[in-house]
């Protein structure tokens, strides 16, 4: 009866081990790696992919730049002197790093006032309707993945103003998100 005791007390403290499974999938260079290792991450993106037309391929390469789908992702904290914290650089948060009032824009906009940041079905269902506007507004491509993310990471105004143009390290991390793009679409088409 002691051990057994034992074995359920130990049970239940691993049970109580906070909250969901925020960190990266193993191999992040591999899309097929990650639908295998999160099923639940490809059933997200193909339902943003069914209601607002954004391919998985664009959402996984925005999200591995965004956050490495790492579900809690945050930004650094930002120091005076060095030392002293004075907050993060941004309130970008979970997997799409959608900024509060942005995120605030999509619940009101959707009605899906519940939607959080760390779920990665309501934050594939963020990306999709950011994108779908940037589509709408801006006519961007939907399957344009560089373009996306700079309208994404600029805002739509910034990108209309061409903001990013300005900007060499952003055009660069832009390109990487293309290629990522390009090189999970031909992934997810091998092992589907």
């Amino acid at each position: 009866m002691n051990r057994f005791l034992k074995l359920a007390i130990v049970g239940l403290v691993a049970s109580c081990g906070g909250g969901g499974n925020y960190k990266a999938p193993r191999n992040l260079d591999n899309a097929c790696a990650i639908a295998a290792e999160r099923p639940a991450y490809m059933r997200a993106m193909k339902a943003t992919e069914r209601r607002w037309g954004v391919p998985v391929h664009v959402q996984m390469a925005t999200i591995h730049q965004e956050s490495k789908f790492i579900g809690n992702a945050r930004t650094p904290h930002q120091y005076a002197l060095g030392l002293i914290p004075i907050g993060r650089q941004s309130s970008a948060y979970g997997y799409s790093q959608a900024l509060d009032s942005t995120w605030d824009d999509y619940r009101k906009q959707t009605g899906n006032r519940r939607a959080r940041r760390d779920n990665i079905r309501d934050a594939t269902d963020f990306m999709g309707w950011y994108m779908n506007d940037s589509a709408r507004v801006l006519g961007i491509s939907k399957w344009d993945a560089a373009s996306q993310y700079l309208a994404y990471h600029e805002g739509r105004s910034g990108f209309a103003r061409g903001s990013h143009n300005s900007k060499p390290w952003l055009m660069n991390v832009a390109g990487k998100v293309q290629t990522r793009s390009e090189a999970y679409r031909s992934q997810l088409a091998s092992c589907r």
